[in-house]
């Protein structure tokens, strides 16, 4: 397991701590909605930090094409219909480029800064002259609203259960996934970024904001810097 990070609850757990049936079983929510709004129709897609799919499967759906990449050979065994490929997203280097590249699942917070810095860098490294970078961004109070809970519509409990400063403004972050029959936990490293460090991370990367995707600014729609 990699140090800060763990995971408990049924099946295979990632070395990041998250756990490969919960994953299966979360719904997609309005990731989709969100992406198609920013693409263009019949996009490809790289999709970095795939896990289970469980986006992967909704784009094909609406027509995009999609490669998915993931470090777990466990979650991308559930995904059907894309093109896959195993790789820490820091490492990427596939000599290609794609129309939208996307970062999701607040993966541009981890608590690294040269993992971080290297994520991005792979981001822009794989995006077309013309295309765009999608982010997904923590909330403004993801780590000062807690404890925290909310029923899923689907019938699940998600809890966000403490957020503890372990040192250079990174968070020890609890999250817990209850359902009837199961329940898992997931502890991982998170950095919080204002607007601004955001944007300067991305400007590290050749990156910049070409706008906010959603009111609450947590999905954004990047570019190539001079594009």
């Amino acid at each position: 397991m990699r140090e800060g990070y763990d995971g408990t609850g049924p099946g295979a757990i990632t070395p990041d701590g998250c756990a490969v049936e919960l994953y299966a079983r979360l719904p997609v929510g309005t990731e989709p909605d969100v992406i198609s709004a920013a693409v263009p129709a019949g996009a490809h897609i790289l999709e970095l930090g795939s896990g289970v799919g469980r986006v992967t499967h909704a784009l094909l759906a609406r027509g995009f094409t999609v490669t998915a990449v993931d470090e777990s050979a466990e979650m991308l065994e559930r995904i059907r219909g894309a093109r896959t490929i195993r790789s820490p997203i820091e490492d990427l280097d596939l000599g290609e480029t794609f129309d939208v590249v996307m970062l999701a699942s607040f993966l541009v917070h981890t608590g690294d800064i040269g993992v971080r810095q290297r994520m991005l860098r792979a981001c822009a490294r794989h995006v077309t002259k013309d295309g765009c970078v999608l982010i997904q961004r923590e909330g403004e109070d993801y780590h000062t609203n807690v404890p925290r809970e909310r029923v899923d519509p689907s019938g699940h409990t998600v809890r966000i259960v403490s957020a503890t400063p372990v040192g250079d403004g990174v968070n020890a972050v609890r999250a817990e996934y209850e359902f009837p029959d199961a329940v898992w936990t997931h502890t991982f490293r998170a950095r919080p970024l204002t607007e601004e460090q955001f944007e300067q991370a991305l400007a590290e990367a050749g990156l910049s904001v070409d706008r906010y995707l959603t009111e609450d600014r947590t999905w954004v729609r990047a570019v190539a810097v001079g594009e």
